[in-house]
C-alpha cells in the first residue's frame, strides 16, 4: 500500500502542539488486514511528519480483546493513552469511568463539522462527543453489474421488492447465489431498523435510560427476517454456510454471488477482486416499500482517551488526534479501506483533489449521504447494557430458525427474553448512575 505523502496543512495543524512537551504514547486498535495496513501508516506519517511526539500502534486482534486488555491495563494502572473500541461498547465504556470525553479536553475542536450519522452514536444526552470518530462504516448493497445485465436486469434494485425480483431472474438464468448476507447482527437487525425507522429497544433504544426492554420482536424486523428465511429456501438468499467461498464478502468478490448487502469497509477488497473492468456497483441498502428511509447507522469505532495520564502524554494523544482529523488524512483512510469520511469538509476537498469520480472514494458520498438521511429518535443509535453479549444471543436463537429449529418469532421471542434479562443486570449494576 502507497503511504500518503502528507500534506503542507496537515504538517502545519501539527505545529500547533510543538510547545507541549515531547511524548511517547500507544495507541490500541483492533482491526486486522488492509485496515491495520492503513492504521499503521498513519502512524508512520503522523511520526515522520513531527518530532515533537511519538505514538506507538498496537494491534489487538479485535475490539472485544482490546477492551477487555484496556480496562484491565487501566485497572492496573498501565493503560494506553488512546484506545479504540467499537460501537456496540459505547454505553460500556461510557459508564466504565476508564475514559475522559474528547470533547472536554478538546473544547476547540469544530465537534459540528462530524457527520450526524456519526457523532449521534457516541455523543452524551447534551450533545458532547466522547470519543472521536473514527473508522466509520455504514451498510450499503453490492451488486455485480455484469451478472444482473445477463440476467436482464438493467437498473440497481433499490427495495426488497427490486432485489427479490432481480434475484429470480438471477435464478432463472442458473445462478446459485442471487443475493448473499451473514444474518449478522449489525446488518440484519440494527441497521434495518435504523433506515426503517424501527425502534430495537424502548427509551429509544436505551438513549432515555437504564430501564429499557427489548421490542425487537415486535416491529417489521420479524418480517423481514421470515422473509429472509423462506427466500433462503427458495435459494435466492445464501449464508456463509451456503456458499463455496465460506464467507458471503469473499463469495460476492469471487463472482459466486452476484448481490451483497455489507459494510462500507468491505469496499477496498471487493474493488481490488473486481479490478478496473467496472462491474462493481454499491449503492445505499435496500428498503422495503412503504417505508420512508431514514440514516443508516455508523458501524466501525471511535477513539476514546483514557485517564490516568500526564499532560505531556494528552498532548500528544490531541496531536495524533489532530492529525487523524484532517481532510488529507481521512481521505488516504477512504481510499485505503472504504471506510467513510466522519467530517463534513472532506467532500469539498475531495471535490478539490479532481479525483471525486476516482473509484477508490466510492463509498464516501454514498456512506455520507446514507447516514445523513433524515433521522428519528430510534435511528440515533444503540445505547444498551451488555450489548456485545446480546449480539451474540440474537446470532444464537436466529441461527436455530436459519436452521428450522424455530420460528424466526420464537428466535425473536427468545432473544428479546435473553436480552432484558442482560439489561436488568446491567441497570443493577450501575444503580443510581445517570446515563452521560
Amino acid at each position: 500500500m502507497k503511504s500518503l505523502s502528507l500534506s503542507v496543512a496537515t504538517a502545519t495543524l501539527l505545529v500547533s502542539a510543538a510547545a507541549a512537551q515531547a511524548a511517547t504514547i500507544e495507541f490500541w486498535y483492533g482491526n486486522t488486514g488492509n485496515v491495520e495496513t492503513a492504521i499503521q501508516a498513519q502512524c508512520d506519517s503522523f511520526n515522520a511528519a513531527q518530532s515533537d511526539h511519538e505514538v506507538t500502534c498496537v494491534g489487538q486482534g479485535s475490539y472485544e480483546i482490546g477492551m477487555q486488555k484496556a480496562i484491565a491495563a487501566y485497572r492496573s494502572g498501565n493503560a494506553p493513552v488512546l484506545i479504540q473500541f467499537f460501537d456496540a461498547g459505547t454505553l460500556d465504556l461510557m459508564l466504565s469511568d476508564a475514559v475522559v470525553p474528547v470533547q472536554d479536553i478538546m473544547p476547540d475542536v469544530a465537534w459540528d463539522n462530524y457527520i450526524t450519522g456519526a457523532r449521534a452514536y457516541y455523543e452524551t444526552s447534551d450533545g458532547r462527543l466522547y470519543s472521536q470518530p473514527y473508522n466509520s462504516s455504514t451498510l450499503l448493497f453490492y451488486t455485480n453489474k455484469a451478472q444482473l445485465e445477463d440476467a436482464g436486469v438493467t437498473e440497481t434494485p433499490q427495495t426488497w421488492e427490486e432485489v427479490i425480483a432481480a434475484a429470480e431472474k438471477l435464478q432463472a438464468t442458473g445462478h446459485a447465489c442471487p443475493f448473499v448476507t451473514d444474518g449478522n447482527t449489525w446488518r440484519v437487525l440494527e441497521q434495518f431498523s435504523a433506515r426503517h425507522g424501527l425502534p430495537i429497544a424502548s427509551n429509544h433504544n436505551g438513549y432515555d435510560g437504564l430501564n429499557a426492554e427489548y421490542v425487537l420482536n415486535s416491529t417489521f424486523v420479524v418480517d423481514h427476517l421470515t422473509n429472509l428465511v423462506e427466500w433462503r429456501k427458495q435459494g435466492l438468499v445464501r449464508l456463509d454456510v451456503d456458499t463455496k467461498a465460506g464467507r458471503y464478502t469473499e463469495a460476492f468478490n469471487a463472482g459466486e454471488c452476484a448481490m451483497m448487502e455489507g459494510s462500507s469497509g468491505s469496499y477496498a477488497a471487493a474493488a481490488t477482486a473486481f479490478g478496473d473492468a467496472g462491474n462493481l456497483s454499491v449503492s445505499m441498502a435496500p428498503m422495503y416499500e412503504g417505508y420512508d428511509r431514514h440514516n443508516t447507522l455508523v458501524g466501525g469505532a471511535s477513539i476514546y482517551v483514557m485517564k490516568g495520564h500526564g499532560d505531556e502524554e494528552v498532548a500528544a494523544a490531541k496531536a495524533f488526534l489532530d492529525f487523524l482529523r484532517t481532510p488529507e488524512q481521512q481521505m488516504f483512510f477512504t481510499a485505503a479501506t472504504g471506510y467513510v469520511p466522519v467530517t463534513n469538509d472532506v467532500m469539498d476537498a475531495i471535490e478539490a483533489s479532481g479525483e471525486a469520480d476516482d473509484a477508490k472514494y466510492a463509498t464516501a458520498a454514498i456512506g455520507i449521504d446514507s447516514m445523513n438521511q433524515p433521522s428519528t429518535e430510534d435511528s440515533r443509535g444503540i445505547r444498551l447494557g451488555f450489548y456485545v453479549q446480546f449480539r451474540e444471543v440474537f446470532m444464537e436463537e436466529t441461527q436455530k430458525a436459519w436452521n428450522g429449529e424455530q420460528t424466526m418469532q420464537v428466535a425473536l421471542d427468545n432473544a428479546k427474553a435473553r436480552g432484558d434479562e442482560l439489561l436488568r443486570r446491567f441497570e443493577q449494576t450501575y444503580q443510581g448512575v445517570q446515563l452521560p
